[in-house]
Protein backbone atom coordinates (compact mmCIF):
# COMPACT_ATOMS: atom_id res chain seq x y z
CA UNK A 1 0.00 0.00 0.00
CA UNK A 2 2.85 2.52 0.32
CA UNK A 3 4.17 2.02 -2.51
CA UNK A 4 0.98 2.40 -4.35
CA UNK A 5 0.35 5.74 -2.28
CA UNK A 6 3.69 7.11 -3.27
CA UNK A 7 3.10 6.03 -7.01
CA UNK A 8 -0.57 7.42 -7.36
CA UNK A 9 0.98 10.53 -5.22
CA UNK A 10 3.48 11.20 -7.97
CA UNK A 11 0.98 10.70 -11.02
CA UNK A 12 -1.39 13.17 -9.33
CA UNK A 13 1.29 15.49 -9.05
CA UNK A 14 2.27 15.62 -12.46
CA UNK A 15 -1.27 15.45 -13.71
CA UNK A 16 -2.69 18.47 -11.83
CA UNK A 17 0.40 20.81 -12.13
CA UNK A 18 -0.21 20.32 -16.03
CA UNK A 19 -3.39 20.74 -15.38
CA UNK A 20 -2.29 24.23 -13.96
CA UNK A 21 -2.94 23.76 -10.21
CA UNK A 22 -0.38 24.99 -8.51
CA UNK A 23 2.87 23.18 -6.40
CA UNK A 24 2.49 25.62 -3.29
CA UNK A 25 -0.88 23.83 -2.81
CA UNK A 26 -0.58 20.16 -4.19
CA UNK A 27 3.07 19.45 -2.37
CA UNK A 28 1.63 19.08 1.17
CA UNK A 29 -1.83 17.68 0.01
CA UNK A 30 -0.35 15.15 -2.15
CA UNK A 31 2.71 14.13 0.47
CA UNK A 32 0.26 13.95 3.04
CA UNK A 33 -1.94 11.27 0.68
CA UNK A 34 0.94 9.25 0.39
CA UNK A 35 1.40 9.41 4.23
CA UNK A 36 -2.01 8.28 4.35
CA UNK A 37 -1.42 4.82 2.03
CA UNK A 38 1.76 4.26 4.44
CA UNK A 39 -0.43 3.80 7.08
CA UNK A 40 -0.03 4.47 10.60
CA UNK A 41 1.57 7.67 10.38
CA UNK A 42 0.85 10.76 12.55
CA UNK A 43 -0.71 13.27 9.65
CA UNK A 44 0.22 16.58 11.36
CA UNK A 45 3.36 15.65 12.81
CA UNK A 46 4.75 14.81 8.81
CA UNK A 47 3.54 18.17 7.75
CA UNK A 48 4.87 20.18 9.94
CA UNK A 49 8.22 18.13 11.13
CA UNK A 50 8.94 16.81 7.83
CA UNK A 51 7.48 18.46 5.16
CA UNK A 52 8.21 22.28 6.41
CA UNK A 53 11.44 21.87 7.87
CA UNK A 54 12.90 20.96 4.34
CA UNK A 55 10.80 23.63 2.56
CA UNK A 56 12.42 26.13 5.09
CA UNK A 57 15.79 24.74 4.77
CA UNK A 58 15.86 25.22 0.92
CA UNK A 59 14.65 28.66 1.68
CA UNK A 60 17.52 29.10 3.69
CA UNK A 61 20.14 27.90 1.29
CA UNK A 62 18.51 29.33 -1.95
CA UNK A 63 16.28 32.07 -1.49
CA UNK A 64 19.05 34.72 -2.42
CA UNK A 65 19.76 33.26 -5.48
CA UNK A 66 16.60 33.07 -6.86
CA UNK A 67 15.30 36.70 -5.00
CA UNK A 68 18.61 38.45 -7.15
CA UNK A 69 18.13 36.64 -10.20
CA UNK A 70 14.49 37.86 -10.53
CA UNK A 71 15.75 41.44 -9.72
CA UNK A 72 18.66 41.31 -11.95
CA UNK A 73 16.43 39.82 -14.79
CA UNK A 74 13.48 42.76 -14.52
CA UNK A 75 16.52 45.66 -14.14
CA UNK A 76 17.86 43.99 -17.58
CA UNK A 77 14.34 44.02 -19.10
CA UNK A 78 13.43 47.60 -17.61
CA UNK A 79 16.30 49.27 -18.69
CA UNK A 80 15.95 48.28 -22.21
CA UNK A 81 19.57 46.27 -21.74
CA UNK A 82 18.15 42.78 -22.96
CA UNK A 83 16.43 43.98 -25.96
CA UNK A 84 19.30 45.51 -27.08
CA UNK A 85 21.79 42.12 -26.98
CA UNK A 86 19.05 40.11 -28.63
CA UNK A 87 18.83 43.10 -31.66
CA UNK A 88 22.34 43.15 -31.92
CA UNK A 89 22.48 39.04 -32.47
CA UNK A 90 19.70 38.96 -34.83
CA UNK A 91 21.19 42.01 -36.60
CA UNK A 92 24.57 40.26 -36.78
CA UNK A 93 23.95 37.27 -37.76
CA UNK A 94 20.91 38.40 -40.10
CA UNK A 95 17.83 36.54 -41.64
CA UNK A 96 20.23 33.99 -43.16
CA UNK A 97 20.77 32.71 -39.73
CA UNK A 98 17.47 33.08 -38.12
CA UNK A 99 17.58 30.19 -36.21
CA UNK A 100 21.16 30.77 -34.47
CA UNK A 101 20.40 34.42 -34.14
CA UNK A 102 17.64 33.57 -31.65
CA UNK A 103 19.91 30.63 -29.63
CA UNK A 104 22.76 32.70 -28.78
CA UNK A 105 21.02 36.01 -28.08
CA UNK A 106 19.16 33.99 -25.70
CA UNK A 107 22.12 32.06 -24.66
CA UNK A 108 24.39 34.97 -23.73
CA UNK A 109 21.43 36.29 -21.44
CA UNK A 110 20.85 33.41 -19.68
CA UNK A 111 24.24 32.93 -18.91
CA UNK A 112 24.76 36.39 -17.29
CA UNK A 113 22.39 35.51 -14.81
CA UNK A 114 19.18 36.75 -16.81
CA UNK A 115 15.53 34.23 -15.72
CA UNK A 116 14.76 32.34 -18.42
CA UNK A 117 10.87 33.87 -18.62
CA UNK A 118 12.58 37.33 -19.12
CA UNK A 119 14.37 35.84 -21.84
CA UNK A 120 11.91 34.30 -23.57
CA UNK A 121 9.64 37.74 -23.45
CA UNK A 122 12.55 39.82 -24.41
CA UNK A 123 13.80 37.77 -27.28
CA UNK A 124 10.50 36.74 -28.73
CA UNK A 125 8.84 39.38 -30.44
CA UNK A 126 12.44 40.07 -32.46
CA UNK A 127 13.13 36.63 -33.18
CA UNK A 128 9.46 36.26 -34.45
CA UNK A 129 10.15 39.09 -37.13
CA UNK A 130 13.38 37.46 -38.02
CA UNK A 131 11.48 34.53 -38.40
CA UNK A 132 8.98 36.38 -40.75
CA UNK A 133 11.49 37.93 -42.80
CA UNK A 134 13.47 35.03 -43.28
CA UNK A 135 10.18 32.78 -44.20
CA UNK A 136 11.22 30.58 -41.53
CA UNK A 137 8.35 28.23 -39.92
CA UNK A 138 6.95 29.69 -36.31
CA UNK A 139 6.86 26.61 -35.22
CA UNK A 140 10.65 26.53 -35.10
CA UNK A 141 10.28 29.31 -32.60
CA UNK A 142 9.75 28.20 -29.69
CA UNK A 143 12.56 25.31 -29.77
CA UNK A 144 15.07 27.80 -31.03
CA UNK A 145 13.85 29.86 -27.77
CA UNK A 146 14.17 26.21 -25.45
CA UNK A 147 17.40 25.83 -26.81
CA UNK A 148 19.39 29.20 -25.56
CA UNK A 149 17.32 29.60 -22.45
CA UNK A 150 17.03 26.33 -20.81
CA UNK A 151 19.70 23.73 -22.30
CA UNK A 152 23.28 24.55 -21.99
CA UNK A 153 23.77 27.94 -19.96
CA UNK A 154 21.01 26.50 -17.25
CA UNK A 155 23.03 22.60 -16.69
CA UNK A 156 26.61 22.73 -18.51
CA UNK A 157 28.23 25.67 -19.22
CA UNK A 158 30.52 26.13 -15.79
CA UNK A 159 29.97 28.91 -13.87
CA UNK A 160 26.73 29.76 -14.93
CA UNK A 161 24.67 31.52 -12.21
CA UNK A 162 21.59 29.27 -12.77
CA UNK A 163 19.95 27.62 -9.85
CA UNK A 164 20.18 24.26 -11.32
CA UNK A 165 24.11 24.65 -10.87
CA UNK A 166 23.61 25.94 -7.70
CA UNK A 167 21.54 23.03 -6.03
CA UNK A 168 23.88 20.49 -5.87
CA UNK A 169 27.15 22.69 -4.34
CA UNK A 170 26.69 22.28 -0.63
CA UNK A 171 26.02 18.19 -1.59
CA UNK A 172 29.16 17.78 -2.84
CA UNK A 173 30.94 20.44 -1.94
CA UNK A 174 31.97 21.87 -5.12
CA UNK A 175 31.56 25.22 -7.25
CA UNK A 176 29.72 26.61 -9.75
CA UNK A 177 32.65 26.01 -12.01
CA UNK A 178 32.44 22.14 -11.21
CA UNK A 179 34.04 19.59 -13.92
CA UNK A 180 34.88 22.51 -16.58
CA UNK A 181 35.77 20.38 -19.07
CA UNK A 182 32.90 18.14 -18.89
CA UNK A 183 30.45 20.77 -18.58
CA UNK A 184 31.17 22.98 -21.13
CA UNK A 185 32.06 20.02 -24.12
CA UNK A 186 28.35 18.97 -23.02
CA UNK A 187 27.12 23.07 -23.62
CA UNK A 188 28.95 22.96 -26.86
CA UNK A 189 27.29 19.48 -27.74
CA UNK A 190 23.94 20.76 -26.79
CA UNK A 191 24.15 24.47 -29.01
CA UNK A 192 25.73 22.41 -31.57
CA UNK A 193 23.48 19.63 -32.50
CA UNK A 194 20.51 21.93 -31.38
CA UNK A 195 21.03 23.87 -33.74
CA UNK A 196 22.04 21.84 -36.48
CA UNK A 197 18.59 19.80 -35.72
CA UNK A 198 16.78 23.24 -36.25
CA UNK A 199 18.52 24.14 -39.34
CA UNK A 200 18.01 20.75 -41.04
CA UNK A 201 14.32 21.03 -39.91
CA UNK A 202 14.24 24.41 -41.77
CA UNK A 203 15.81 22.91 -44.72
CA UNK A 204 13.17 20.08 -45.08
CA UNK A 205 10.41 22.69 -44.53
CA UNK A 206 11.56 25.08 -47.30
CA UNK A 207 12.30 22.25 -49.73
CA UNK A 208 8.53 21.30 -49.28
CA UNK A 209 7.43 24.82 -49.87
CA UNK A 210 6.70 25.39 -46.22
CA UNK A 211 7.66 28.96 -45.13
CA UNK A 212 6.58 31.42 -41.78
CA UNK A 213 3.01 30.25 -42.08
CA UNK A 214 -0.46 32.62 -41.28
CA UNK A 215 -0.24 33.25 -37.37
CA UNK A 216 -2.70 35.56 -35.26
CA UNK A 217 -0.53 38.11 -33.34
CA UNK A 218 0.43 37.73 -29.99
CA UNK A 219 0.35 39.79 -26.79
CA UNK A 220 3.80 39.32 -26.62
CA UNK A 221 4.42 40.38 -30.23
CA UNK A 222 3.67 43.85 -29.12
CA UNK A 223 6.68 45.13 -26.90
CA UNK A 224 7.72 48.11 -25.34
CA UNK A 225 10.28 50.60 -27.03
CA UNK A 226 12.59 52.22 -24.95
CA UNK A 227 13.63 55.29 -25.51
CA UNK A 228 17.48 55.85 -25.78
CA UNK A 229 18.15 52.25 -25.24
CA UNK A 230 22.14 51.42 -24.32
CA UNK A 231 24.19 50.57 -26.72
CA UNK A 232 25.92 46.73 -26.82
CA UNK A 233 28.97 47.14 -24.63
CA UNK A 234 26.81 49.17 -22.52
CA UNK A 235 23.96 46.21 -22.42
CA UNK A 236 27.21 43.71 -21.66
CA UNK A 237 28.90 45.19 -19.04
CA UNK A 238 26.23 43.40 -16.12
CA UNK A 239 25.96 40.39 -18.29
CA UNK A 240 30.12 40.16 -18.59
CA UNK A 241 30.26 41.00 -14.44
CA UNK A 242 28.10 38.11 -13.73
CA UNK A 243 30.47 35.74 -15.59
CA UNK A 244 33.76 37.36 -14.56
CA UNK A 245 32.91 38.33 -10.77
CA UNK A 246 31.76 34.29 -10.75
CA UNK A 247 35.33 33.44 -11.28
CA UNK A 248 37.05 36.14 -9.16
CA UNK A 249 35.13 35.67 -5.48
CA UNK A 250 35.12 31.72 -6.38
CA UNK A 251 39.09 31.35 -6.79
CA UNK A 252 40.48 34.32 -5.54
CA UNK A 253 38.79 36.47 -3.25
CA UNK A 254 36.45 33.63 -1.02
CA UNK A 255 39.82 31.75 -0.44
CA UNK A 256 41.90 34.41 0.72
CA UNK A 257 39.49 35.18 3.20
CA UNK A 258 39.78 33.84 7.12
CA UNK A 259 36.72 31.56 7.27
CA UNK A 260 37.51 29.61 10.15
CA UNK A 261 34.94 31.14 12.20
CA UNK A 262 32.25 28.83 9.86
CA UNK A 263 33.46 26.12 12.22
CA UNK A 264 31.65 27.53 15.10
CA UNK A 265 27.88 26.62 15.70
CA UNK A 266 26.73 30.19 15.61
CA UNK A 267 27.50 29.84 11.93
CA UNK A 268 26.59 26.37 11.02
CA UNK A 269 29.68 24.57 12.29
CA UNK A 270 30.16 24.30 8.14
CA UNK A 271 33.04 24.32 5.95
CA UNK A 272 34.11 27.24 3.35
CA UNK A 273 33.13 24.20 0.53
CA UNK A 274 29.88 24.33 2.22
CA UNK A 275 29.19 27.89 1.17
CA UNK A 276 31.43 28.99 -1.39
CA UNK A 277 29.45 28.79 -4.52
CA UNK A 278 26.23 30.21 -2.87
CA UNK A 279 28.65 33.07 -1.67
CA UNK A 280 30.46 33.71 -5.20
CA UNK A 281 26.98 33.57 -7.09
CA UNK A 282 25.08 35.60 -4.18
CA UNK A 283 28.42 38.29 -3.90
CA UNK A 284 28.67 38.58 -8.00
CA UNK A 285 24.75 39.17 -8.88
CA UNK A 286 24.51 41.60 -6.02
CA UNK A 287 27.64 43.95 -7.64
CA UNK A 288 26.01 43.08 -11.01
CA UNK A 289 22.57 44.46 -9.81
CA UNK A 290 24.17 47.58 -8.66
CA UNK A 291 25.83 48.12 -12.12
CA UNK A 292 23.23 47.85 -14.43
CA UNK A 293 21.51 50.06 -12.01
CA UNK A 294 24.38 53.17 -12.18
CA UNK A 295 25.12 52.77 -15.95
CA UNK A 296 21.34 53.16 -16.81
CA UNK A 297 19.19 55.27 -13.69
CA UNK A 298 17.88 57.48 -16.21
CA UNK A 299 16.84 54.78 -18.11
CA UNK A 300 14.14 53.15 -16.07
CA UNK A 301 10.76 54.91 -15.76
CA UNK A 302 10.45 54.06 -12.07
CA UNK A 303 13.84 52.09 -10.03
CA UNK A 304 11.38 51.29 -7.36
CA UNK A 305 8.64 49.41 -9.46
CA UNK A 306 11.45 47.72 -11.31
CA UNK A 307 12.82 46.13 -7.73
CA UNK A 308 9.55 45.49 -6.41
CA UNK A 309 8.23 43.15 -9.23
CA UNK A 310 11.85 41.69 -9.41
CA UNK A 311 11.87 41.06 -5.68
CA UNK A 312 7.78 39.80 -6.61
CA UNK A 313 8.11 37.99 -9.39
CA UNK A 314 11.01 35.47 -7.20
CA UNK A 315 8.43 34.23 -4.54
CA UNK A 316 6.34 31.99 -6.46
CA UNK A 317 9.50 29.85 -8.30
CA UNK A 318 11.26 29.97 -5.31
CA UNK A 319 8.36 28.92 -2.93
CA UNK A 320 7.16 26.22 -5.73
CA UNK A 321 10.57 24.71 -5.57
CA UNK A 322 10.69 24.74 -1.67
CA UNK A 323 7.24 22.83 -1.99
CA UNK A 324 8.79 20.49 -4.02
CA UNK A 325 11.75 19.52 -1.73
CA UNK A 326 9.56 19.03 1.10
CA UNK A 327 7.25 17.06 -0.87
CA UNK A 328 10.53 15.07 -1.78
CA UNK A 329 11.44 14.90 2.37
CA UNK A 330 7.99 13.30 3.29
CA UNK A 331 8.15 11.07 0.22
CA UNK A 332 12.17 9.70 1.32
CA UNK A 333 10.86 9.27 5.28
CA UNK A 334 7.83 6.66 4.12
CA UNK A 335 9.22 2.76 4.39
CA UNK A 336 8.04 2.48 1.34
CA UNK A 337 10.51 4.44 -0.16
CA UNK A 338 13.19 2.30 0.82
CA UNK A 339 12.34 -0.03 -2.14
CA UNK A 340 12.53 2.44 -4.63
CA UNK A 341 15.37 3.69 -3.17
CA UNK A 342 17.46 0.49 -3.51
CA UNK A 343 15.95 -0.10 -6.82
CA UNK A 344 17.66 3.17 -8.15
CA UNK A 345 20.51 2.67 -6.52
CA UNK A 346 20.69 -0.89 -7.73
CA UNK A 347 20.55 -0.52 -11.25
CA UNK A 348 24.00 0.51 -11.57
CA UNK A 349 27.09 0.27 -9.49
CA UNK A 350 28.28 3.29 -11.03
CA UNK A 351 27.00 6.32 -8.89
CA UNK A 352 27.13 8.55 -12.05
CA UNK A 353 24.70 6.43 -13.63
CA UNK A 354 22.71 6.21 -10.62
CA UNK A 355 22.55 9.43 -9.60
CA UNK A 356 21.63 10.37 -13.70
CA UNK A 357 18.35 8.04 -13.18
CA UNK A 358 17.19 9.36 -10.07
CA UNK A 359 17.33 12.79 -11.48
CA UNK A 360 15.98 12.26 -14.69
CA UNK A 361 12.90 10.55 -13.31
CA UNK A 362 11.81 12.98 -10.57
CA UNK A 363 12.55 15.90 -12.88
CA UNK A 364 9.99 14.63 -15.21
CA UNK A 365 7.49 13.50 -12.84
CA UNK A 366 7.92 17.31 -11.33
CA UNK A 367 8.10 18.71 -14.70
CA UNK A 368 10.85 20.87 -12.77
CA UNK A 369 14.51 20.64 -13.24
CA UNK A 370 15.56 22.13 -10.20
CA UNK A 371 12.08 20.44 -8.46
CA UNK A 372 13.43 17.24 -9.40
CA UNK A 373 17.37 17.47 -8.87
CA UNK A 374 16.35 18.95 -5.49
CA UNK A 375 14.27 15.82 -4.66
CA UNK A 376 17.07 13.54 -5.64
CA UNK A 377 19.56 15.05 -3.80
CA UNK A 378 17.69 15.87 -0.75
CA UNK A 379 16.86 11.73 -1.09
CA UNK A 380 19.59 10.21 -1.89
CA UNK A 381 22.31 12.87 -2.26
CA UNK A 382 24.38 11.77 1.03
CA UNK A 383 23.90 8.25 -0.94
CA UNK A 384 25.85 9.27 -4.19
CA UNK A 385 28.36 11.16 -2.27
CA UNK A 386 29.53 8.07 -0.55
CA UNK A 387 29.68 6.17 -2.94
CA UNK A 388 31.35 8.51 -5.23
CA UNK A 389 34.10 8.84 -2.48
CA UNK A 390 34.24 4.57 -2.48
CA UNK A 391 34.55 4.38 -6.18
CA UNK A 392 37.34 7.57 -6.53
CA UNK A 393 34.98 9.22 -8.38
CA UNK A 394 35.45 13.61 -8.13
CA UNK A 395 32.64 14.91 -6.88
CA UNK A 396 33.04 17.93 -9.63
CA UNK A 397 32.05 14.97 -11.82
CA UNK A 398 29.07 14.30 -9.55
CA UNK A 399 27.86 17.49 -9.69
CA UNK A 400 27.79 17.97 -13.31
CA UNK A 401 26.21 14.95 -13.96
CA UNK A 402 23.38 15.81 -11.44
CA UNK A 403 22.77 19.35 -13.09
CA UNK A 404 23.27 17.84 -16.54
CA UNK A 405 20.65 15.38 -15.43
CA UNK A 406 17.68 17.97 -14.33
CA UNK A 407 18.02 19.79 -17.42
CA UNK A 408 16.57 16.04 -19.23
CA UNK A 409 13.42 15.13 -18.91
CA UNK A 410 12.43 17.77 -17.00
CA UNK A 411 10.92 19.36 -20.47
CA UNK A 412 8.24 17.15 -20.62
CA UNK A 413 4.92 18.28 -21.81
CA UNK A 414 3.97 19.37 -18.64
CA UNK A 415 6.90 21.38 -18.01
CA UNK A 416 5.77 24.64 -16.71
CA UNK A 417 8.34 26.71 -18.76
CA UNK A 418 6.97 24.73 -21.81
CA UNK A 419 3.59 25.68 -21.14
CA UNK A 420 4.85 29.29 -20.71
CA UNK A 421 6.71 29.64 -23.99
CA UNK A 422 3.92 27.99 -25.89
CA UNK A 423 1.86 30.61 -24.14
CA UNK A 424 4.15 33.05 -25.24
CA UNK A 425 4.59 32.43 -28.70
CA UNK A 426 0.96 31.52 -29.64
CA UNK A 427 1.86 28.19 -30.73
CA UNK A 428 0.35 24.39 -29.24
CA UNK A 429 1.88 21.35 -28.57
CA UNK A 430 0.96 19.59 -31.54
CA UNK A 431 2.43 22.44 -33.94
CA UNK A 432 6.19 22.46 -32.03
CA UNK A 433 6.42 20.43 -28.97
CA UNK A 434 8.23 17.56 -31.07
CA UNK A 435 11.55 20.17 -32.19
CA UNK A 436 11.35 21.15 -28.18
CA UNK A 437 12.01 17.67 -27.15
CA UNK A 438 14.59 16.92 -29.43
CA UNK A 439 16.54 19.90 -28.35
CA UNK A 440 15.65 20.53 -24.91
CA UNK A 441 15.11 16.73 -23.86
CA UNK A 442 17.49 13.94 -25.84
CA UNK A 443 19.77 15.43 -27.39
CA UNK A 444 20.69 16.85 -23.76
CA UNK A 445 19.65 13.30 -22.07
CA UNK A 446 22.15 11.91 -24.85
CA UNK A 447 25.01 14.18 -23.97
CA UNK A 448 24.99 13.30 -19.83
CA UNK A 449 25.02 9.62 -20.92
CA UNK A 450 28.37 10.71 -23.21
CA UNK A 451 29.52 12.34 -20.39
CA UNK A 452 29.20 9.92 -17.84
CA UNK A 453 31.13 7.39 -20.09
CA UNK A 454 33.69 9.73 -20.62
CA UNK A 455 34.47 10.21 -17.19
CA UNK A 456 33.45 6.61 -16.37
CA UNK A 457 36.38 5.65 -18.94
Amino acid sequence: MGLIGIFLSLALLMYLAYRGINVLILAPLLALLATVFAGGLPILATYTQVFMPALGDYLVKFFPLFLLGAIFGKLMADSGSARTIAEWFTDTLGAGHAIAAVVFACGVLTYGGVSLFVVAFAVYPIGNELFRRSDTPKRLLPAALALGSFTFTMTAFPGTPAIQNAIPMPYFNTTPFAAPVFGTLAGLGMLVFGTLWLNRRRARAAAAGEGYGSHAATDADAQQEHAGRPGMALAMMPVIAVIVLNAVFTYLVIPWMDTGYLGQQDYGGVEIGDVRGIWAITASLVIAIALVTALNWSRFEDIKDSFNRGTFGSLLPVFNTASEVGYGAVIASLPAFLVIRDAVLGLSDNPLLSSAIATNVLAGITGSASGGMSIALETLGSEFMSRAQATGIDPEIMHRVVALSSGGFDALPHNGAVITLLAITGLTHRQSYADIFVVAVLIPFALTLLVILGASI
